[in-house]
């Protein structure tokens, strides 16, 4: 599902408008961003949590040369599902 997909699947479950189910989907991805930039966690009951995880500086290889380099130290966003998320991807089999 891209974007523009999921965009027209909440106007049409809320009866909201093209426009206002546009702006209701931006402005949450935006909280969320800017509450990563500043290093914090956002956890919504049981989807998920967005957090930021730190990846230390390591070395590595040029894959065209086979060069060693040098890789920087980086911090990249993370996402861990929720247990209800997680169990209606996955649902347990009844014996």
């Amino acid at each position: 599902m891209k974007k523009g997909e999921l965009i027209a699947e909440f106007a049409k479950r809320t009866e909201m408008s093209g426009a206002a189910a546009n702006d209701a989907v931006n402005t949450l991805i935006a909280i969320v961003t800017e509450r990563l930039k500043k290093g914090d966690t956002v956890g919504i009951t049981g989807f998920g949590t967005f957090s930021v995880a730190k990846r230390a500086a390591r070395k590595g290889r040029n894959p065209a040369t086979g060069e060693a380099i040098k890789i920087a130290a980086s911090k990249t966003p993370k996402f861990s599902a929720g247990a209800t998320l997680k169990a209606a991807v996955n649902p347990t089999k009844k014996k």
